[in-house]
């Protein structure tokens, strides 16, 4: 024997009917803050690749055409894909912005991207997580001084 419990709620309606109803089921709470603008962004990066490797758009320009931006903007956002694939990772699953600005901008990334060497790349990242000022100056500077 199996036994199912449920609540039910009883309303009448305007000429007073009654009507059996079931419980409204709780809303889970709306999250606090926005996704962060680097996130959205590395996710666009990746449908793009997804994009042309399945052969639904022929070229970034078709891509531009479709998505009404410029082809050098999708080569922009695209050029996220040169980071270290765990970089990536944690982009798409930075914790939501609740108030002010996002610590992180495209601009830091596209500086820490430049750098082709992946070990690089997560030094610089982790002096970003942990605060440090990155300028092209620093990031010239940490490249050649990183084995």
């Amino acid at each position: 024997m199996i036994t199912v419990t449920k609540q039910v709620v009883f309303t009448r309606s305007a000429r007073g009917r009654k009507r059996l109803e079931d419980q409204p089921a709780r809303e889970a709470p709306l999250p606090v803050g926005r996704v962060p603008r680097v996130a959205r962004v590395m996710a666009l990066a990746i449908q793009f690749d997804r994009l042309l490797r399945e052969g639904i758009v022929r070229n970034t320009t078709e891509l531009a055409q479709l998505m009404h931006v410029t082809q050098p903007r999708i080569t922009q956002v695209m050029r996220l894909l040169h980071l270290a694939p765990d970089i990536q990772e944690e982009l798409l699953f930075l914790p939501p912005i609740e108030r002010n600005r996002d610590w992180v901008t495209e601009k830091h990334l596209h500086r820490i991207a430049a750098e082709p060497d992946w070990q690089k790349q997560r030094r610089l990242w982790h002096a970003l997580r942990q605060g440090d000022l990155i300028t092209s100056s620093a990031v010239a500077w940490r490249a050649r001084r990183a084995p």
